[in-house]
């Protein structure tokens, strides 16, 4: 008994545990100072911890991983776009972008949500779908509708040719406004280090409500839907609403995630940042040990930690070993992938049996 309970719990350590095995022999073969890596984890994880939680309340309702979080990414963008047009920088600015982006988060999630509804048992392709439809409205938006259909008076934000808005936005008026809301340095190897600490505070904010909204009545009915929604629903459940809430949540929370991100990076690319917001959460949490049905508070964030240790490891292990930066870019974007699809086949594999003893 004790002797089959420690190979299950192997079982599911395994891949954060290779993941640590990874980044230890990254961080010895690169020679990475303790100082370097605590700076640089210090600002990845406070810019991408909220994206990765943003993916626990869909798994939580059995909606799997929501790849479609990268709407509510867009909509985070369009509150830093505006506050950028008009002028409006520090904690103000801050606050009116995520007042901005939250409303057209809502209204993005239920849309979302509809369409989750009418695929059900295939939301993580219809996620990525989604995505990819709305980036194209979005582009359409920006790089045609701005400077001809809508009319946008700063031409330093736009193209030469006075349509659609410039690959790179500044967004220098926004940049640490929450992050240096309450400024903390402490000097690490003779240079200082920025600590987020309110940026930190807003973080165990959002893990506080994922841990108390589990609690609530929804929270169970969530639950009860993820293990079988065809029981919930003869329990009484409004299965298709309760998807909706949770679709909501999801996106608003996205949206706020990406706002995080982009007041700590001070710049982003209009047309692509979005991009990657989906796949590179969705592998954060995955590293942890966190399956298409199951993930926790605390596994989105020892994803968070281990995915971005790798990140800023695998570059410096691949020049130190290989004379070449790049091949450490491309192992990581293959453990991306290599983490979700493995994720989604153990999902299948997982499902198998129920199907056949349905049928």
């Amino acid at each position: 008994m004790a002797g089959a309970r420690l190979r299950n719990a192997l079982a599911h350590a395994a891949v954060p545990l290779l993941f640590v095995l990874l980044c230890v022999v990254g961080i010895l073969v690169a020679h990475i100072t303790p100082g370097f890596l605590l700076r640089e984890l210090l600002s990845r994880f406070a810019r991408n911890a909220v994206l990765v939680t943003a993916l626990l309340i869909p798994i939580l309702a059995g909606l799997g991983l929501n790849f479609g979080i990268v709407v509510g990414a867009m909509a985070g963008q369009v509150g830093a776009i505006l506050v950028t047009y008009w002028r409006i920088g520090g904690i103000g600015g801050f606050a009116l972008a995520c007042a901005i982006a939250a409303p057209l988060a809502v209204l993005f999630g239920l849309g979302t949500g509809w369409l989750f509804n009418r695929s059900k048992s295939r939301e993580m392709v219809t996620g990525l779908v989604a995505g990819f439809f709305a980036s194209g409205l979005y582009q359409l938006v920006f790089l045609f509708a701005i400077g001809s259909l809508i009319p946008w008076r700063d031409a330093s934000m736009l193209l030469p040719q006075g349509i659609g808005l410039r690959n790179t936005i500044d967004l220098f008026r926004i940049q640490y406004a929450l992050d240096d809301l309450i400024k903390v340095q402490v000097v690490l190897e003779g240079s200082p280090v920025r600590v987020p600490v309110v940026t930190f505070l807003l973080i165990a904010v959002v893990c506080a409500f994922n841990l108390f909204f589990q609690r609530t009545r929804l929270g169970q009915e969530l639950r009860a839907m993820g293990q079988d929604p065809h029981v919930a629903a003869t329990a009484g459940i409004d299965v298709d609403r309760n998807r909706l809430i949770a679709t909501v949540l999801s996106t608003l929370f996205a949206a706020w995630g990406q706002l995080f991100f982009l007041q700590n990076l001070g710049t982003f690319n209009t047309y692509t940042s979005h991009d990657q917001t989906g796949l590179f959460s969705v592998a954060a949490l995955l590293v942890s040990g966190a399956t298409v049905s199951r993930a926790t508070v605390w596994q989105a964030l020892l994803g968070t930690l281990l995915f971005h240790t790798l990140f800023v490891v695998s570059p410096l292990a691949g020049k130190a070993l290989l004379g070449d930066a790049q091949i450490g870019e491309y192992f990581r974007v293959f453990v991306a992938y290599a983490g979700i699809t493995w994720a989604v086949v153990l999902h299948a594999w997982q499902l198998a049996p129920r199907r056949v003893s349905a049928g």
